[in-house]
Order: C-alpha cells, then sequence, then structure tokens
C-alpha cells in the first residue's frame, strides 16, 4: 500500500490574526522542516499534492497570509508585504521553529526574503518556484503592473480585473502546454476565497504595494551572495509575469544553486509534481541540514 502523509489543519492566534496552516506529520520526528509560502491569488491549498507527494518524508508547514484562504484578519488591518512578513514571522515564533528551508512563490518570495532578511540564521536553503528577486524576471505585463499607483486613472480597475473569475483561470491556464493537466479546482477554489468580503480590497492594497518589493531586490541579492543559502530554482518558463531570464539571475549570486526549467505556466505544480517533487525532495534531503 502507498504510504500516504498524514496532514493536520490548524489555527493559530499571531496579533490577533487567526493564522490558520496545514502542517505534514512525517514519519521521522527529526525530518528536515520546509516552510511553504504560497502566490496569488492562492492560498496553502496550492501545497496538498506536494504535501500529499513528501509529507512521510519531511515536515512540510504551509501558512495563509491575512487576506488568502482561511486566515482570519481583524478589521483594520493594514495589507503590505511588511506585514504580511511580520504575520509570517510570528507565525514561525509561535510554532517553534528555529532551522527550516523555504519555498518562495510568487507572493512568496516577497514574504520570504523579508524573512531571510530579518533572521538568516532560520534559513537553511531555498527553493524557489517562479519567486522573483530580480528586475530581469519582470515580463513587460509585470513592470506595468508594478508602475500601478493608487493615483492613477484606472489603476484599481486594471487590479479588479485580475481578481475575476476569468483573471484567476487565465494565470493558471497561460503558458500551459496540455491544459488537462489543470484541475479546474485549484481556480474555482481561489475565486471563492477572493469572492469574500474584504478580500478584493486587501488585494489591491497588497497590488499597490508591490513596487516595494522590487525596490527591495538589490538588498535580497545582496542577502543571497552574503549567506549563499543552498538553492534550488525550479521555474515555469510560460509565465505571464515572470520570465525564465528571472529564474537565470539566481546563478550570478548563487553560482552554484540547482535550476530546472519546464515547459509550464505560473503554478508550474499543477502541471509538473512529478518531475519538481523529486527534486524538492533530494534536495531536502542532501542540502537543507
Amino acid at each position: 500500500m502507498t504510504h500516504v502523509a498524514r496532514i493536520t489543519h490548524n489555527q493559530v492566534d499571531v496579533d490577533g490574526v487567526q493564522v490558520f496552516y496545514r502542517e505534514s506529520v512525517p514519519d521521522d520526528a527529526d525530518a528536515p522542516v520546509l516552510l511553504l509560502l504560497h502566490g496569488f491569488p492562492t492560498a496553502s491549498h496550492q501545497f496538498r499534492r506536494l504535501m500529499d507527494a513528501l509529507g512521510s518524508r519531511f515536515r512540510l508547514i504551509a501558512p495563509d497570509y491575512p487576506g488568502f484562504g482561511h486566515t482570519q484578519a481583524p478589521d483594520g488591518f493594514t495589507y503590505s508585504f511588511d506585514r504580511l512578513a511580520d504575520v509570517t514571522e510570528g507565525f514561525v515564533q509561535a510554532l517553534g521553529l528555529s532551522r527550516f528551508a523555504m519555498y518562495v512563490f510568487d507572493f512568496g518570495a516577497p514574504v520570504g526574503f523579508r524573512l531571510a532578511e530579518r533572521h538568516p540564521e532560520w534559513i537553511t536553503g531555498l527553493v524557489v518556484q517562479n519567486g522573483n528577486a530580480y528586475e530581469d524576471g519582470l515580463s513587460p505585463m509585470a513592470r506595468d503592473f508594478v508602475a500601478l499607483r493608487p493615483a492613477t486613472e484606472g489603476a484599481e480597475d486594471i487590479v479588479r480585473g485580475l481578481l475575476t473569475l476569468e483573471g484567476t483561470r487565465g494565470q493558471y491556464e497561460t503558458g500551459v502546454a496540455d491544459l488537462s493537466l489543470l484541475a479546474p479546482d485549484a481556480w474555482t477554489l481561489d475565486q471563492h476565497f477572493l469572492d469574500l468580503p474584504g478580500r478584493k480590497e486587501a488585494q489591491v492594497a497588497l497590488a499597490f504595494d508591490y513596487h516595494s518589493n522590487v525596490e527591495r531586490y538589490p538588498a535580497w541579492q545582496a542577502w543571497l551572495r552574503e549567506h549563499t543559502p543552498p538553492t534550488l530554482v525550479v521555474w515555469g518558463t510560460g509565465d505571464l509575469f515572470f520570465t525564465e531570464a528571472g529564474a537565470r539571475a539566481f546563478l550570478r549570486d548563487l553560482p552554484d544553486a540547482q535550476l530546472h526549467l519546464f515547459e509550464a505556466g505560473h503554478f508550474a505544480l499543477e502541471t509538473h509534481l512529478p518531475e519538481i517533487a523529486p527534486l524538492i525532495a533530494e534536495f531536502l534531503t542532501s542540502s537543507a541540514l
């Protein structure tokens, strides 16, 4: 019988934010830990299949940020990438984690790199999947998105256009060669959470704050050069936002990083889990000590 991982679903209070998270229970209590940081417009559910595949061998922990998934933020919460990092930092401390690798994807990169800047002693390694940290990796569409400001006429309408079912589905399908590999459950569930009260307003606020991430790229690159964490880069080359050049740019600062490119879209795990999961397993076993 195939060994299926045991996954638990819990909630922890972090300064008034009720953070929902998924956690695998590995066979070995001392197994390496991987913090899974999700992207936009999804949540920890994007990692369900990966947790099933690897959770019996590694302790995988996937929180939902404020404004995403099942996490509940209080009225008046300020949605910015600094605040998402604050809550994630508090979440890590609440769980008593002290040494772990990070999987950073999309929004998970700016959250994760902020965390790494604050606590380099925590980080044993990085798995980077379409998590950008270089201007090289910004597509023309991404550059236009980063340039949006609240005072710009029509800017909010542009952001809200991404928050529709058509916009959400398009993020999954763009760049994918075989659409039959995509389960419609993913974008349907994402849209359910986006349509909850207050969620679109949270996403608009984060969109207008995205420029703060690009402004920090040089600091994150300097962090990589200084700390040289073992790094595995896996990248879908058909990504609408983050181009292949962004994947290759990591090798400038981390020449020993592993780089694997896939004919996939933004959500590469949706179509290429059988190829990516073994790479992560080998990486955690050999590098994230």
